[in-house]
């Protein structure tokens, strides 16, 4: 088992594994990866580590199989249906990563309840109306959900969600919302809590700094 320190951490090495495969290498060391991401050597040793003995002293990982393993532990070697709930500014944005397809997430369904947005294209999908959505989570075997609607609204439509059959949700509301039920997970990204965190390290570095 993986500690939470080091699963938030290996969608990170996922990523960086990929750029370098892509970038035409085929192994790479563990000092590579630390300095790409800000680590130390060990660090990044005592993450990998969990997955038995895959590197060599000297040489290093080989990036195809390292990949092939993280994406096996993240459930990235599968595809998952993803609908988005809500399709404000933020919504519309997040419906444009391209990302989610790169890592085998495939937005499917995009639901609103406003009236004049119901019908519209976004992308290659038409918004759809909540009324919609059970009938659609169903047929479409989704299991994933992002959510991006107002904070008043995130308790009572993630609460829908997990009736309707989502049992993971990526929360974008500025709120954090509990799991429903414990067969529902939820991970809670708040934007502006991010920059409030990022700012606090930059105060701090300069205040050792000075």
């Amino acid at each position: 088992m993986f500690s939470d320190a080091t699963i938030s951490r290996l969608p990170l090495y996922l990523r960086e594994l990929q750029q370098l495969q892509r970038g035409g290498s085929t192994r790479v060391q563990s000092g590579v990866l630390a300095r790409r991401l800000g680590l130390n050597d060990s660090q990044v040793r005592r993450d990998l580590s969990g997955f038995g003995p895959m590197g060599q002293r000297g040489v290093g990982y080989e990036i195809r199989g390292l990949i092939e393993t993280i994406q096996n532990a993240l459930g990235g070697n599968r595809s998952w249906n993803v609908i988005l709930v809500g399709v404000g500014n933020l919504g519309t944005a997040l419906s444009g990563y391209r990302g989610f397809e790169q890592q085998g997430f495939q937005l499917v369904g995009a639901f609103d309840i406003d009236p004049s947005k119901i019908g519209k294209n976004l992308g290659k999908l038409q918004i759809q109306s909540f009324v919609a959505l059970e009938e659609f989570v169903e047929r479409e075997k989704v299991e994933l959900a992002i959510l991006s609607v107002p904070a008043a609204s995130a308790p009572t439509v993630a609460r829908r969600l997990e009736l309707v059959g989502i049992t993971g949700i990526l929360n974008f509301a500025p709120v954090t919302v509990t799991p429903p039920q414990s067969s529902v997970t939820i991970v809670n990204v708040d934007l502006a809590v991010e920059l409030q965190r990022l700012a606090y390290a930059v105060l701090t570095s300069k205040k050792e700094n000075e």
